[in-house]
């Protein structure tokens, strides 16, 4: 799982557009959490924390993992992207279709008098952008066959993407009072373990792995790990994930309940992660790259959030306290593990584009900064090192059901999350270089929210 080189590699015109989008859901999210909506003021499964649910999953999380997938499928399997003409419809049918779904799920909370359509009109929008992201990623990793490692795991990030948007219309017609019947209230309650194994679990997690196999490979300057425990990784996680889908659906046809297939699919998953643990310390100990940029570092801690998550849910399954702790372990997934490592990474890969952008083209030409020259890295680590802190201590303060001193923590990660992102605009503004190396003859200053490709 070793690195190829991404120099000259074409610029995806949009990824960056995709990252700015992402990065103002996730701070518009944060603020609302901070004012108290949703969870855990309002119930874990009621509309208002369905909007923020959705809003870090799809706003922040899948929107910047498809930008960031446009960008790396294609260095993936040394072939170009298959239809970037593709890329910028499926940000406004995402975009379009998540605020839809959203203004359903405030109606659906009493917030305003909306009509009923309005979820299942979100959901369908949402459902035709991920069908232009699957079927764009997908094409181009049929292009790159046989697929490395990595690449396979995105193929079954976007298999789960495919059920987790199906299982979501099927809800946003429940919910809406479009269908009716014995069977949809059942599946309503018994299909919401799946929808989000398949979203967290498959969609986001699995391909994150895959993506940070690639990246922290790179990043570290490490030769190729251990194939036989990357092959156990994706095993492992692909058998948690068919014994999830599988044994669910069949548990929701015979209404047997899930018990038995989340027990399972569980083992399987901790074996998954537990392969992926021990390849990416092998990586570590095995770079070129002796002292770790801050990237790589923030990275670690998302790990260390990851960790947590495995051991605090085998801790609560078995002392039975699994569902009620629900919500923090969620949290912990979306923002500690999820949200860190897709900010740690952002770290780089925003200045890396930037500069292979900026001064790709005068290279060997005229004297031109390093990557880490476009960024200031004692001031973004006391972003990291707040966002962190206030990511655990607000886990710590759901599992002790202290409302009012999570928001306050999130607060925190919100002041943190600012902070970063002013980073990243710095990076494209090219503010922390310096002169005269800043723009040598022949480089310009690149689009804020476009490259040019």
């Amino acid at each position: 799982m070793g690195s190829k080189p991404v120099i000259g590699t074409s610029l995806c015109k949009w990824t960056v557009s995709y990252f700015a989008l992402a990065v103002v859901w996730l701070l518009l999210a944060e603020v609302l959490m901070v004012a108290g909506f949703g969870f855990p003021h309002d119930d874990i499964g009621g509309p208002d924390t369905l909007v923020i649910v959705h809003m870090v999953c799809i706003g922040w999380l899948s929107m910047v993992l498809c930008g960031a997938l446009f960008q790396f499928v294609p260095v993936l399997v040394a072939k170009p992207l298959y239809a970037e003409r593709w890329t910028l419809p499926a940000l406004a049918l995402l975009t379009l279709g998540l605020i839809v779904l959203l203004a359903g799920f405030l109606a659906l909370g009493g917030h305003f008098d909306g009509p009923r359509w309005l979820l299942p009109v979100g959901a369908g929008l949402l459902m035709a952008g991920f069908t232009l992201v699957v079927a764009n990623l997908g094409m181009t990793l049929w292009s790159g066959r046989p697929l490395p490692e990595p690449a396979r795991f995105v193929a079954i990030g976007l298999a789960c993407i495919c059920v987790t948007a199906a299982f979501g219309g099927m809800f946003s017609l429940v919910l809406s009072g479009t269908a009716v019947g014995a069977l949809w209230p059942d599946l309503l309650v018994s299909g919401v373990p799946i929808h989000a194994i398949a979203g967290l679990g498959g969609w986001l997690t699995f391909t994150a792995m895959g993506v940070s196999y690639r990246l922290l490979a790179m990043f570290m300057l490490a030769p190729d790990g251990d194939a036989r425990l990357g092959r156990l990784a994706r095993r492992g996680g692909a058998a948690a994930l068919a014994v999830t889908f599988v044994g669910g659906v069949l548990a929701l046809w015979k209404a047997t309940g899930l018990n038995l297939v989340l027990l399972l699919a569980g083992a399987a998953a901790l074996l998954s992660l537990a392969a992926y643990g021990r390849d990416v310390l092998g990586l570590y100990r095995i770079r070129k790259r002796r002292a770790l940029e801050l990237n790589t570092r923030m990275s670690v801690l998302a790990l260390g959030s990851l960790v947590a998550v495995a051991i605090l849910g085998a801790a609560f399954a078995v002392t039975g306290s699994l569902q009620s702790h629900a919500g923090a372990l969620a949290f912990l997934v979306a923002v500690g593990w999820l949200s860190g490592l897709v900010l740690a990474n952002l770290y780089k890969i925003v200045p890396f584009l930037t500069w292979l952008e900026t001064y790709g083209p005068v290279m060997g030409r005229a004297p031109t900064p390093r990557v880490q020259d476009l960024v200031a890295k004692r001031r973004a680590s006391k972003w990291f090192g707040l966002f962190f802190a206030g990511t655990w201590g607000a886990t710590l303060l759901l599992l002790l059901d202290a409302a009012l001193g999570f928001r306050i923590a999130v607060a925190v990660v919100t002041l943190a999350t600012l902070g970063l992102a002013e980073e990243f605009v710095r990076a494209r503004r090219l503010a922390d270089v310096a002169e005269p190396l800043r723009l040598p003859a022949g480089a310009i200053v690149p689009h804020l929210l476009v490259s040019r490709n």
